[in-house]
């Protein structure tokens, strides 16, 4: 197996704790989905993607519903797309993605979470260089009418990086720019996506010990607890 896959079973071990936060986020998702393709999830692809992860995690369809029809409303700010950087303590490279309607907020709220926790809050492109960018996607097993090695060549035009299997599904992995033309080609052939999304996978990984693990984990769970961080990746061994 490959970086992703071992990748995806350290991130398994730190789901989002709190099921409110995680509809939080995805709330976020479908309004800024909204706002940029409309309220058809037939002709918004981004869209359709985020009711298929809401789903996933068991968020109730009136919460969806609800979501979507904020984003509707006109007084409903959209959320900005920015992304932070900087070190962890002992050298930990670390990519925060936040969804926000007050930049100087979260800019305040990250700057302080690095200082009160010994990190150095970086420039943009310091460390972001240091992870791949990429797209996934989890589809059922039952779906699948081929074998693996069958089904990794049947997508080699979409530069996949990885194809494998776990209790939850069948995982595939491929460059961030290459997220549409999966989506379409699953469609296609009738392959159920129960959940897709994008993740920074570091380039290597530094090991801790215990010790200095822990200063780390008191970095990210304090990113991880601000309202306005939707997703936090890091280059510690995991």
């Amino acid at each position: 197996m490959g970086r992703a896959f071992e990748f995806r079973k350290g991130r398994k071990l730190k789901r989002w704790a709190a099921m409110a936060k995680t509809f939080t986020r995805i709330g976020k998702d479908i309004v800024m989905a909204v706002k940029e393709g409309g309220v058809n999830p037939e002709s918004n692809a981004r869209l359709r993607a985020v009711i298929q992860n809401a789903k996933a995690a068991n968020m109730p369809k009136e919460n969806v519903e609800r979501a979507i029809k904020k984003a509707t409303d006109k007084d409903t700010e959209n959320y900005k797309e920015v992304l932070f950087e900087g070190y962890a303590p002992h050298g930990i490279a670390i990519v925060i993605e936040t969804a926000t309607d007050n930049n100087n907020r979260t800019v305040a709220n990250v700057r302080a979470a690095f200082n009160k926790c010994n990190g150095n809050f970086g420039t943009s492109g310091s460390v972001v260089f240091m992870f791949d960018h990429t797209c996934n996607f989890l589809i059922k097993t039952d779906d699948l009418k081929m074998d693996l090695e069958e089904f990794e060549l049947e997508l080699i035009d979409f530069n996949v990086e990885e194809v494998f299997e776990d209790e939850d599904g069948i995982l595939i992995y491929a460059p961030f720019e290459q997220f549409g033309d999966i989506q379409k080609y699953l469609e296609e052939n009738n392959l159920e996506i129960i959940s897709s999304g994008f993740e920074r996978i570091p380039t290597t990984t530094t090991k801790l010990n215990e010790e200095e693990q822990a200063d780390v984990e008191k970095l990210l769970d304090r990113l991880d607890e601000d309202e306005d961080v939707q997703n936090v990746y890091h280059s510690m061994e995991m």
